[in-house]
Parts: structure tokens; sequence; C-alpha cells
């Protein structure tokens, strides 16, 4: 490019770190060497700057645009869409990171235990826990001067190479303000989502489905201290939870019914349990013919019969009556060991399965 005398220009970039001239600085050329690619400069600073072009150093034509037609009203709506298209693209660019940031972290090609390091991250999210906000996709100028990399990213934007150069400083400030916090703001949400999908036990947002929000009349996900266990940050963790409706409460815990299908999980579950401390009595050294007796003393028995479910807990309770039966109520739905056993709704990130189908964040 042939720079001509009084030709205004602004600085994109110099190679002399000693100049107190910074990106977006306006100049008039008063001579270009065009056998030796130098353009002299009177900047509007007082300095009088030379630029070595094959050495490294940039300008920039500045080129006039002509006033809004409109006056005052359209020049601020005309900022105003500016803005609009830097935060969209922000978004755009923040949601982009987070799927870079998902593959390297809890995708596919991540050994170990992605759900974990999910879980890890969003807690850590809604905590606002430095040390792993820290580490999420953040827009920075890693390597060029905020000014230099503002002008490039706004002509990208904006679609005009000059227009930068036009700004006023709060300007600048506030077009790139409006980007940053649209990307931080993008990937963080859009990395929640991620987390909240590699975390759950069925790979769909089950964010809905919370204790906290579980209501009678809702759908959640039920379970009890004998499916606890601790996770390795010491956060309680289930074996199973069940799909069911809460209907109501017993003693602060919670009655729910659910579908033939869920029920018989439970009661397999159940006989699941039984199998398991059996096996322990054993390896205890107890005679086998004490196993039943021990294992119905500590356990209920459940059995389906046809379609009623019979809870034996003759043994447990010292009661020789203690039978129950359950059948299916009217909507062929099943309360199993309610008003009976210690049933909470849980949270299903907390569960390492969960049985039963689960609505969609809209039906919920």
């Amino acid at each position: 490019m042939t720079y001509q005398s009084g030709q205004r220009i602004a600085l994109v970039h110099t190679s002399d770190p000693h100049t107190r001239l910074r990106p977006g600085d306006t100049g008039t050329v008063r001579r270009h060497d065009q056998q030796q690619n130098i353009v002299e400069v009177t900047w509007d600073s007082g300095s009088a700057l030379s630029m070595c072009l094959d050495a490294g150093d940039r300008i920039q034509p500045v080129t006039t645009t002509p006033p809004p037609t409109g006056g005052p009203v359209d020049e601020a709506a005309g900022w105003a869409a500016s803005l609009q298209r830097m935060r969209a693209a922000g978004t755009e660019a923040g949601g982009t990171a987070a799927e870079w940031w998902a593959q390297d972290t809890i995708g596919a090609r991540v050994t170990g235990d992605t759900r974990l390091a999910a879980r890890r991250v969003l807690a850590g999210i809604d905590d606002g826990d430095p040390a792993v906000l820290d580490a999420l996709p953040r827009f920075t100028f890693a390597t060029e001067a905020v000014d230099t990399a503002g002008w490039g990213l706004f002509a990208d934007v904006i679609g005009d190479v000059c227009g930068w150069f036009g700004l006023r400083i709060q300007q600048r400030d506030e077009a790139m303000t409006v980007y940053r916090d649209a990307f931080d703001t993008a990937a963080t949400d859009r990395i929640a989502d991620l987390c909240r999908l590699a975390a759950s036990p069925t790979g769909v947002d089950v964010t809905h489905l919370r204790p906290d929000r579980v209501r009678v009349g809702d759908t959640g996900v039920f379970s009890g201290d004998w499916a606890r266990t601790a996770d390795p940050d010491g956060g309680d963790r289930f074996a199973v939870g069940f799909a069911g409706t809460l209907i109501d409460h017993w003693n602060g815990w919670a009655v729910f019914s659910c579908t033939r299908a869920v029920a018989e999980a439970i009661v397999t579950d159940q006989q699941l349990h039984r199998d398991q401390y059996r096996d322990s009595l054993r390896d205890e050294g107890v005679p086998e013919d004490e196993l039943d007796r021990r294992v119905d003393a500590a356990l209920a028995d459940l059995s389906f019969d046809g379609d009623v479910i019979v809870a034996d807990q003759r043994a447990l309770s010292d009661d020789p009556d203690a039978i129950e039966r359950m059948a299916p109520g009217g909507d062929s739905r099943y309360v199993v060991m309610g008003r009976n056993w210690c049933w909470e709704a849980v949270d299903p990130y907390a569960c390492d399965r969960i049985v039963g189908d689960l609505p969609d964040p809209d039906q919920a």
C-alpha cells in the first residue's frame, strides 16, 4: 500500500518497545519512502516516530465515515446494534470454547471417571470456587496488546477494519467488555450444561428432579440409607434410585407411587441385599442352618404373588402377623413399603443408576 502525504492513519502495531505510542493512536503521513518502505508520520501525540513496515510495524488508513443522517438517535441505535453484534459473537465464541474444553475434560476420549470430574466442575460452578472457575475458558489477550487485538476482533465482528479507530476510548472499553462478558458467561453456562449431561446417570439433564424441587404430585428419584455410599470426595452416592411420584410424607420421610417395572426393581434390589447379607454371614462362619433366620431377622423379605407384593417382616419385627400385601392402585401403580421404610427424595446426580422413566424438563 502506498501512503500519501497528508493522509490520516492509525497505529495497529509497532515493534519499537520504547515508544509511548499505542495501537489506535492516530497521526498524519509526511512522506512514504517506498524504496525503504518507511512511512514518516507526525503523530497527534507530538511524536515523530517513523514506521518501518518491513520490520513489523503496522498502520491502517483512517477513513472518515459520514455522520448518521438521523443525528444522535440514529448514532445511539447504530452503536447499540454494534454492541449487540459483539455480544452475539462473544456468546458464539464462548460456546465453541466450552465444546473444545469438554473434549479434553469430560469427553469420550478422556480416561478416568468423567462423571466424577463433571460432578466436581458442577459443584465448583455452583459454589463459585475460584480453583474451578479459573480453569474454565475465559476471554483474554494472551499474546497481543489489548487495543491491537481489540481492533482485529471488532473488525471481524462488525466488518469495518477502520471503525475501531473512530471509537472513543470509552466505546472501545465497552465493546470489549460486552464481548468478554458474553464469552465468559456462554462458556460457563455451556460447560455446566455439558457437565450435567456427563454427570447424569441417564445421559440427559435431570436438574429439574433434584429433591429440593420435588413437591407432592411431582416426579422424583427416591432411595434410602441402605443404598447410600460415599464418593471419593466424601459426598453421598446411591447405588440405585427409583423413579416415582411423591404422594405424601410420613414422619418426615417420602411416600411415593411407582410403575410395576419400578416395583419389580425394588423387590429385586431387596433380594440382592438379602443375598449379600447372607454371603457376609457365611463368610463370618455362621452355620448354613442359621443363615435364613439371621437374614429374615435383619431384612424384610419382598416377593410378588401375582400382582401383589408380599412383605414378610415377621422375624424382623418379632410379630407373627407382620405380613403386608401391597396391591396396585386403580392407576396400576404401587406404593412399595410406603409409611414403613425411610424413603427420601435424592439427587439424581448422586445415583449410579436410576430405574424408571423420567419426564423431560418441560413435563416435570
